[in-house]
């Protein structure tokens, strides 16, 4: 009878050992992974970055985006696209997945970011929205009540309306830690 004990007690320790373990390393993989943070036009007037500085800052996408467009036969160049046929007619798709990372291209105007998920530096435009707290999310040239109407390259193509709420997202810490040792330079004279 001791020995049933016995055996029930090293089982229970080995379970707790083992819930232990996957307890610890769970810890140890969420404390490697960035802790992200909406991008707000708050966030930017308080830490008052430089161009230069918010291209060093890496952005990510909060939830996916879908870009299609119809294309003709005459539309032979497909780039980082899928061809799909819906309802008989050719579609192509450009799919960015939350998480993307992403770097500002450049800021084409005020509380604007025109930022790159590829290597061909085409872009996608964010900026604050009052609706939505100030955070930086999806621009697009036109919102209708289903659809959006968004330039990617050179091309026109449409994004569905929940699309309007990604959210350009930051990992704080990496962002804070962003300095350029910045010299001003006086001058030079002629004949001096």
């Amino acid at each position: 009878m001791s020995s049933v004990k016995k055996t029930t007690r090293n089982l229970s320790i080995s379970q707790v050992q083992y819930f232990m373990v996957a307890v610890i390393g769970l810890l140890f993989f969420s404390s490697c992974s960035p802790k992200l943070t909406p991008f707000t036009q708050r966030m930017y007037d308080e830490y008052s970055w430089s161009d230069g500085e918010l291209k060093s800052i890496q952005f990510y996408l909060s939830d996916d985006i879908r870009l299609s467009r119809d294309i003709g036969s005459e539309d032979s160049k497909i780039k980082g696209g899928k061809i799909r046929v819906k309802d008989g007619r050719k579609v192509e798709e450009i799919v960015f997945k939350k998480g993307t990372p992403g770097v500002l291209v450049y800021t084409p105007k005020e509380n604007r970011f025109a930022v790159s998920f590829d290597s061909d530096d085409r872009y996608l435009v964010f900026g604050p929205s009052k609706q939505y707290g100030g955070k930086y999310t999806l621009r697009a040239k036109d919102w209708k009540k289903q659809y959006g109407k968004i330039t990617y390259g050179e091309k026109v193509y449409f994004t569905d309306n929940e699309s309007a709420f990604t959210t350009l997202m930051v990992d704080i810490k990496k962002a804070n830690k962003v300095k350029y040792n910045r010299e001003k330079v006086g001058g030079r004279r002629v004949g001096r």
